[in-house]
């Protein structure tokens, strides 16, 4: 759980004003490492694609816990494509970097990314690769394990409507090609088949983390006249745009669960408005605060060995999920 949010929120929003003053790449927003931690002399660079909810939050996580740990963190504009990102990771290479931190536009990319960083290491937040193009202590991974947020799903829409032995089920997904759009809806398949559930799918299409696209799609799921029993999102705009169209059109939302993951202001706010009914708390706070530590520990120690969280392969470090719902999710605003 979270506590002083709104205060916590106020000093990162006063951090990132202040970090975002100095430029040292063009388009680059910069802080310069003087905190007091023992980051003096790693040089961090951070690329991504372009801001939505998540991603800004995750962004300034990055930006407080850099300048607690001494460590100079620059950030690059959003990119819109690969060849954007994999430009970025050149300039930073040759501006002398010494690692860099990336949510990848593509995950699927990530060779190409690699090639561009050459010798410095990358570490992958929020968005892993295949494992094929990981490697310890050179490219790894800080993210939530992304099966757990769509078993916290099922699991709650399972329950909800009473543990039936059968359920006709609405998915709207991220990307298709997105690794967490994939594992969170899989996930939620496979737990209803360990525990003996019939799923009928309604619906199941990408609705691409956008509100605007959940609500077309509901849209079309109306259409169809197919009866469902819950709508499972991959994500809390996708969730707060499902159920806004089915509370705007005269569905009942305390029968029907729509679900969602990130416990973002606005996905929180739905369940407190009794609209959404659920979602997962991805740690925005906890993956910045491990993605700097391990860029620290590559740079300075040359090993990630003992940062909390680090998986036996030395690939991933893990920042649990947590459950949201109408008991707590004023705690998350």
């Amino acid at each position: 759980m979270r506590a002083n949010n709104k205060m916590k929120k106020l000093v990162v929003l006063l951090l990132t004003i202040v970090m975002a003053t100095g430029l040292m790449l063009t388009g680059c927003g910069s802080s310069s490492g003087g905190g007091s931690g023992s980051g003096k002399g790693v040089k961090v660079y951070y690329t991504a694609p372009p801001d939505d909810d998540f991603k800004l939050l995750l962004k300034e996580s990055l930006q407080e816990n850099a300048a607690a740990e001494g460590v100079t963190f620059d950030i690059g504009e959003g990119c819109n494509t690969v060849n954007d990102q994999v430009n970025q990771i050149k300039e930073a290479v040759s501006s002398g970097y010494n690692a860099i931190i990336c949510l990848p536009v593509d995950r699927s990319t990530a060779l190409q990314l690699e090639v561009a960083a050459g010798d410095v290491p990358i570490i992958y937040v929020n968005g892993a690769p295949d494992k094929e193009f990981l490697e310890k202590d050179k490219y790894m991974v800080v993210s939530s394990y992304e099966q757990d947020a769509g078993t916290y799903q099922a699991e709650y829409v399972w329950n909800a409507l009473g543990k039936p032995s059968s359920i006709n089920v609405v998915m709207l997904r991220g990307p298709l090609t997105h690794n967490a759009a994939i594992a969170r809806s899989v996930s939620v398949y496979r737990y209803f088949k360990e525990n003996g559930v019939q799923v009928n799918t309604v619906f199941d299409d990408s609705a691409n983390w956008s509100e605007d696209e959940a609500k077309e799609m509901m849209a079309i799921v109306e259409k169809t006249k197919q009866p469902f029993d819950a709508v499972f999102c991959n994500n809390d705009s996708m969730a707060v745009g499902a159920a806004d169209y089915l509370a705007s059109h005269g569905y009942d939302l305390s029968k029907i669960p729509v679900v969602g993951v990130d416990a973002t202001v606005g996905g929180c706010q739905s369940i407190v408005d009794g609209k959404m009914q659920f979602t997962v708390y991805q740690s925005t706070s906890g993956q910045g605060a491990m993605a700097i530590k391990c860029v620290k520990a590559l740079v300075t120690k040359g090993t990630a060995a003992g940062l909390e969280g680090l998986t036996d392969d030395g690939i991933y470090i893990w920042v649990p999920f947590e459950k949201v719902d109408a008991s707590n999710a004023k705690d998350y605003m």
